[in-house]
């Protein structure tokens, strides 16, 4: 006799039903409110909507910075989650509590802090500027905080495939005569590559949409500083309601091909590396 599963949910039609209704509220019919209202404007007013100089400029300052902000994620994440795995030190708990800070804490106020620490007569601010590093107010400003809350990402990602690694592939690598920076190059990397990029991803399309943080150390300078985001939100101030919904779709649409890409880059690295 087979053993009957008992699931703790209710049954599969049920539960399905949940979720499709959860997925129609919370998700589509926002998008599908989006796209009727972009859709009002015409083709051509669509397209001077969205494709204006100060558009571009914002949204390759957005894309570009996000991605600085996600690739430094993946090393500095990458850093921490194998401190926090391989390593028993006192505060380990602490620490590892603190890398969850950026969900819990607004992102306004971590955009607050970061302006008052960079500016010239701030904390750091004070030695980094006669230096030449403007911290605040520039666009070094917008990948600091998007690194900021990018990276428990990257570090949630990586910490359970770190826990998962069997010693014995490092062991046999030593054996073999392999140095600690060929065993990491050879062995540890491929087998992290799928949460690193996982990891990356999602650094990736929280940067994107990011407004709370950056709008406070940007100085929101247009063709200088100015994200998509901050444009959006100039247009509905502006009582320009269409012209926002459609750079929306832009961004949205723009967000959704790279995530696509990096996708597909992370279900060929899980084949390869299988």
């Amino acid at each position: 006799m087979t053993k009957s599963h008992r699931n703790v949910l209710p049954g599969f039609r049920l539960s399905l039903s949940f979720t499709l209704i959860y997925l129609g509220v919370m998700v589509l019919i926002p998008l599908a409110a989006c796209v009727l209202k972009a859709a009002s404007l015409g083709p051509t007013e669509f397209f001077n909507a969205v494709w204006t100089p100060r558009a571009k400029a914002a949204y390759s300052f957005s894309v570009g910075a996000s991605l600085a902000a996600a690739a430094i994620d993946c090393a500095l994440g990458l850093l921490v989650a194998w401190v926090l795995v391989r390593y028993e030190f006192p505060g380990k708990r602490i620490i590892d509590s603190i890398v969850d800070m950026p969900f819990a804490l607004p992102t306004a106020v971590a955009g607050l802090v970061y302006s008052t620490l960079y500016v010239e007569n701030g904390w750091l601010g004070q030695f980094l500027v006669p230096l030449g590093i403007q911290a605040a107010y520039s666009r070094v400003a917008v990948v600091l905080v998007l690194t900021f809350i990018g990276l428990p990402f990257v570090v949630r990602a990586l910490q359970p495939v770190l826990e998962s690694l069997e010693a014995e592939a490092e062991e046999a690598a030593a054996l073999m005569g392999a140095t600690r920076l060929q065993t990491f190059r050879w062995v540890i990397v491929p087998l992290l590559l799928p949460a690193l990029v996982t990891g990356f991803s999602l650094s990736l399309a929280r940067g994107l949409g990011e407004y709370g943080s950056v709008v406070f150390v940007s100085a929101n300078m247009p063709f200088r500083t100015e994200i998509a985001p901050v444009l959006i939100v100039h247009k509905l101030e502006n009582f320009e309601y269409a012209q926002a919904t459609a750079m929306a779709l832009v961004l949205l649409a723009m967000s959704f091909s790279l995530l696509i890409v990096i996708n597909l880059l992370e279900r060929w690295s899980k084949r390869h590396y299988a």
